[in-house]
């Protein structure tokens, strides 16, 4: 393994945050230098030392083999973690070393969970670069990078082929340059969009295109304390509701309908199911919170049953209310939705709905198969023959991931959470939701948990993001050999 190629590789990666610092600090300038200036500036200067510096060592870039391009993958998401921390331990306050990996490792993945207990207290420089955070990492730290590296031949189909989905691939039938930027040219599109549209709204400018960055990233973190209920704004909560929705669908599917072909989201059995998903859990908990008399009306009860789905299922986390206040029904589905989120292909984690629709046909087809034992039955996705080992890999990441779920708990029960906050963390943090109940509810934090539960949650929110075996593989000795 060559440990240089792979550091030069991850160092292009780290310049990359360092441009996003630098423009953090612009941000900072442009608000009479705030408090947030210094820390973002020689965080710049550190993180381009660290990715230049490989450089100096390796200056061909050699084709890598597919071990390799894990290393440069997790290697990346690992040190962007670690150069994210840099901001917050240098402008101190409720930045300890442990708050600051947490923070920086949730605004990756796009989880959104936070420890700050007083969002707003940050400077404006700062929350741009918590948003930052989500849409770097929304696309995928890799992917990003490999937008605006030069041309990099095999490589960059290496790369790609680590970083991308495997349930996400079906949908995309472009060479892998293509591929890029189709999902690029969503990625900023739903974002360019969706902060004009806020900022017609009422937002402004600087809320419209933070909150955007998080939308599109399905991120959740947010400039105010109280999230999107802060803006107390019906048509706000329907143009984030309208976007999270958009961005958890397959990217190569919104580039397809928009281009009129005839592989597109309405012809999509994922899709379908994905809505369905979403109309049934909203449909559910509207009847429950408005039965229990939750909320005084059957509309009002709608209006946030449809924001609180929407943002659950599409792991981005934005809150209009405290859904500790809510039923149990409600929330044992939204307990559901960030379980099984959205689909594959889309900036989301958790399961995704694909692998959930093909559980539910290999259970389908196994009892066809008990009923008909000569019966030549295959399973298809949208079209497509699922190949055995697809699905097979499909149900071992089920249970694989069901038993992070366990793990996970037991670790912070352990640590002396109480088990609906140690459960709803756990899934909240491997499936890039953010909230959870108990104590880590939507308009609560993560900063009063234990530091070992917030340890554990932090690389439950990495091994979320990477779909588990990508982490799973650097702690593997024979890896290495």
């Amino acid at each position: 393994m060559r440990l240089g190629l792979i550091f030069k590789y991850i160092g292009g990666v780290l310049l990359l945050n360092a441009a996003f610092m630098l423009v953090s600090a612009a941000i900072s300038w442009a608000n009479g230098m705030d408090s947030g200036f210094t820390p973002l500036i020689l965080s710049c200067v550190l993180t381009s030392i660290l990715g230049f510096f490989p450089s100096i060592f390796v200056r061909k870039k050699a084709q890598i083999n597919a071990k390799e391009g894990y290393c440069i993958v997790t290697g990346a998401w690992l040190l962007c973690c670690l150069v994210g921390t840099f901001p917050y331990l240098m402008y101190g306050g409720e930045f300890t070393v442990i708050n600051a990996w947490f923070e920086s490792v949730s605004g990756f993945t796009t989880t959104g969970s936070t420890i700050l207990a007083d969002v707003e207290a940050l400077p404006r420089s700062l929350l741009f670069w918590r948003a930052t955070t989500h849409w770097i990492g929304g696309v995928g730290v890799v992917m990003f990078a490999l937008a605006v590296l030069p041309a990099l031949g095999n490589t960059r189909k290496m790369l790609y082929n680590v970083e991308l989905s495997p349930m996400a691939k079906d949908n995309f039938r472009y060479k892998t340059p293509k591929i890029i930027r189709i999902l690029l040219m969503v990625y900023i599109g739903i974002t360019v969009s969706e902060t004009v549209l806020l900022r017609t709204a009422g937002m402004d400018w600087f809320d419209a295109v933070t909150h955007s960055f998080s939308t599109v990233a399905t991120g959740g973190f947010s400039t105010r304390n109280a999230s999107i209920a802060a803006f107390d704004s019906f048509w706000i909560e329907q143009i984030i509701t309208f976007f999270t929705l958009v961005s958890g669908l397959h990217f190569g599917l919104i580039y397809a309908t928009l281009l009129g072909s005839r592989n597109n989201i309405f012809r999509s059995e994922i899709t379908r199911f994905y809505f369905l998903t979403v109309a049934a859990a909203t449909l559910l908990i509207t009847f429950s919170l408005w039965h229990d008399r939750i909320y005084p009306t059957f509309w009002e009860s709608l209006r946030q049953s449809l924001f609180q789905s929407v943002t659950m299922i599409s792991t981005t986390g934005f809150a209009t209310a405290d859904t500790n206040l809510w039923t149990p029904l409600a929330m044992l589905i939204l307990i559901w939705l960030s379980i099984q989120c959205a689909c594959a292909g889309s900036t989301c984690g958790g399961i995704k709905s694909d692998r959930i629709l093909l559980a539910l046909k290999v259970i389908k087809t196994r009892i066809r198969q008990q009923q008909h034992p000569n019966a030549v039955l295959r399973i298809k996705l949208d079209g497509i023959t699922q190949e055995s080992s697809t699905i097979n890999f499909a149900i071992l990441y089920i249970a694989i991931y069901f038993f992070f779920l366990i793990l996970g708990t037991l670790i912070n029960t352990a640590c002396g959470t109480d088990f609906v906050t140690g459960f709803s963390a756990t899934v909240a943090c491997l499936g890039n939701v953010g909230p959870g109940f108990g104590e880590v509810g939507s308009m609560d934090n993560f900063g009063a948990l234990p530091e070992l539960a917030k340890i554990n949650l932090s690389a439950l929110m990495l091994f979320g993001r990477l779909e588990i075996f990508g982490l799973i593989q650097l702690f593997t000795i024979k890896w290495w050999i």
